[in-house]
């Protein structure tokens, strides 16, 4: 049977069922990305290759606590432990980063960003000591704040982009092989699988610039910006999700950041550790490469995010760059402008939060003007609208 006749046959079956002739009308799903998603696929229509990572499986992260010594190989640190031999530690604090000398067996990686969103530069001496380290992934490239600010994901990608070509051109090409990129991972299931894809696509493609075959090395967290302080079960499940995308999608590392939001308990973070267990060792997802290659829908949408990351990468490029475009207020102005549209879409309900604006329905407290900040890029919940 043809492509053709297996989408006829669904369309007939789709018609009868909603009893209507124009069924994509009703079956269309909007978004704020600018993707076009299909109700029904047949093929990919430009297959992908395998879409490796650097990591030969991914590494399960928790912020360390000493009760946790024995069962996690891979830790956050925000202040110095001594004798975690043997263990994967990504360091989350300047300071303790200027005190660690790595030996040569130590599995350091650097969770620091070198850049200055709000002046819109470069610390040079921070990145100079960090390079000078003998970390495995010296510089951290950090878009998790972009996320939560409200960036859609293309324009997270293309700021991803556009911050790596600000380093290359300080410290040289050779710098790709340094990198770890943070990204948030929120709570659309199948678009941040793909987000993740499509990054590694365009990052291979900017490696190929230079004369080098790169793959990204992706740290990927938790979204805060779909949790809500009084919905602590749902935000659980909210970010089981999202660790699972992250998976899928191939990351090197997942941390999940603490469902309570706005406080933190031994047993909170013992929680949040498990769902990673849970998904590793019970749904052995972390091991695969790729294991959304070749699924239709997938496969489609990795590769309209990742054109339309690579087109605002080179128009950003041509407008000066992202420190420059910092200066301007151009980037702020994006985020702010994206940000926006989506919170509305919560307040109208578009966006389907349970808890905060369905099941049950809270009332608005605070308006757009209230959360958000055109000439600043700052994290913002969509239930704090509500809270």
């Amino acid at each position: 049977m043809s492509n053709t006749d297996i989408l006829s046959n669904w369309e007939n079956l789709v018609r009868k069922q909603l009893k209507t002739e124009d069924i994509y009308p009703v079956l269309e799903k909007q978004n704020l990305e600018g993707i076009e998603v299909k109700p029904f696929y047949t093929e990919v229509q430009k297959p992908l290759a395998n879409l490796p990572r650097v990591e030969e499986s991914t590494h399960l992260v928790a912020r360390y606590h000493e009760s946790l010594e024995e069962e996690v190989f891979a830790f956050m640190l925000d202040q110095n432990v001594e004798n975690l031999d043997q263990k994967t530690l990504f360091v989350n604090n300047k300071d303790l980063a200027g005190h660690i000398s790595p030996k040569e067996e130590d599995q350091y990686f650097s969770l620091i960003d070198v850049f200055n969103e709000k002046e819109g530069s470069i610390d040079d001496q921070l990145a100079k000591e960090l390079l000078a380290k003998g970390f495995k992934r010296n510089i951290c490239v950090d878009i998790s704040l972009h996320q939560n600010a409200g960036a859609a994901i293309y324009q997270q990608l293309g700021i991803a982009l556009a911050k790596t070509k600000e380093l290359i051109e300080a410290y040289g090409a050779e710098i790709v092989n340094n990198l770890i990129f943070r990204i948030a991972v929120g709570g659309n299931y199948f678009f941040e699988m793909a987000k993740l894809r499509a990054f590694k696509i365009v990052f291979n493609q900017l490696s190929k610039e230079y004369g080098l075959d790169e793959v990204p090395y992706i740290f990927a967290e938790t979204s805060l910006r779909n949790k809500a302080i009084s919905d602590n079960e749902n935000n659980l499940i909210r970010s089981t999700l999202e660790l699972a995308s992250a998976m899928i999608g191939g990351a090197d590392a997942v941390f999940s950041n603490n469902y309570l939001v706005d406080r933190s308990t031994d047993n909170s973070e013992e929680i949040s550790f498990k769902q990673q267990i849970v998904l590793a060792y019970e749904s052995i997802i972390n091991v695969f490469e790729d294991a959304s290659n070749g699924s239709y829908y997938v496969e489609d949408i990795t590769r309209q995010f990742a054109e339309k990351a690579w087109a605002l990468f080179v128009e950003m490029e041509e407008a000066g760059g992202y420190l420059e475009l910092l200066k301007q207020g151009v980037v702020q102005k994006k985020i702010y402008d994206h940000a926006i549209e989506e919170q509305q879409w919560i307040e109208e309900g578009k966006i389907k939060l349970i808890g905060v604006n369905l099941y049950p329905k809270l009332d608005v407290k605070k308006s757009v003007a209230d959360l958000y900040n055109e000439k600043e890029i700052k994290a913002v919940r969509w239930a704090e609208m509500f809270e």
